[in-house]
């Protein structure tokens, strides 16, 4: 899917960005030189109006979307850093290998210095012979890096308000019902289709409440991420090619990345100085 970097059509770029696969979205054609402590965030917030689908297919409105989102000159830098630093944060960094001094045995001369013909060797695990030690080899390390996590969420709205903006993303009616009999995936796929889903392309969910018959009726499409709001993160978003929302995970994205969203946390912020000021 190739969406713009801002909420607006009129911002839309064609230029793909070599940063994300092929059918991730693409962002405004900005320069990723600029060092991410020199990009300055700056906000704004869209409004989208998203149809709205019901089980059969059928339009019986719209809903709003209203997320911030970044700039079109920042919006490619954000998603990017937010992008790294999620994939960076997930990497364990357990990988590890033995170097010549931690790999068991080897602490006789094999043979006598001199006199033999052969090379001289002080030991059998040496690294250039089978069973020796790694040269420069992986070692435990942390690769988590740090991000703010007003630029997390920064990221994360603008990915979702560009889907919008181009008529990458859709919301259904809550569904769950429809499978209380039992998970049905012949059902399901045919659902997908009356919503203009293309089953053979990657599409995410968004449901604020899954039931067991929803997520056994749709794990046997390879193509489908089926997420929740605890679950909702960047490289989904930008891999897939259609977002589906239902009704409830709209005013859940309004409520928490919307406008009202950096008030309400402004308004805590400032209720802590106050408590601290008081305790000193």
């Amino acid at each position: 899917m190739r969406i713009s970097c801002a909420a607006t059509p009129s911002l839309s770029s064609s230029v793909a960005s070599p940063l994300f696969a092929p059918n991730s979205h693409s962002f405004a054609n900005v320069s990723l030189a600029t060092a991410p402590s020199a990009v300055r965030l700056r906000v704004r917030c869209d409004v989208a109006a998203i149809p709205v689908l019901s089980f059969s297919g059928e339009k019986v409105g719209d809903v709003p979307l209203d997320l911030k989102s970044a700039p079109s000159d920042t919006a490619r830098a954000v998603v990017h850093r937010g992008l790294v630093a999620e994939q960076q944060n997930q990497r364990r960094g357990t990988a590890s290998t033995l170097t010549r001094g931690e790999v068991s045995g080897g602490g006789k001369k094999p043979y006598p210095q001199k006199k033999t013909g052969r090379a001289r060797r002080g030991s059998q695990r040496t690294p250039l012979r089978p069973g020796g030690g790694v040269v420069f080899g992986p070692k435990p390390r942390d690769w988590s890096v740090k991000i703010n996590r007003k630029e997390k969420r920064l990221a994360l709205s603008t990915a979702l308000s560009s889907a919008a903006a181009t008529a990458d993303a859709l919301v259904v009616e809550d569904f769950g019902q429809e499978f209380e009999a039992g998970p049905k995936t012949k059902e399901f796929v045919a659902a997908m289709r009356r919503w203009g889903l293309d089953p053979k392309r990657k599409a995410m969910f968004l449901l604020t409440e899954v039931s067991d018959n929803v997520l056994l009726s749709c794990r046997n499409i390879g193509t489908i991420k089926l997420l929740t709001p605890r679950t909702l993160n960047l490289f989904d978003i930008l891999d897939s090619e259609k977002l589906v929302f239902t009704k409830s995970a709209v005013e859940y994205l309004n409520s928490m990345y919307g406008e009202n969203a950096e008030e309400e946390g402004d308004g805590e912020e400032e209720e802590e100085e106050i408590v601290l000021a008081g305790d000193n």
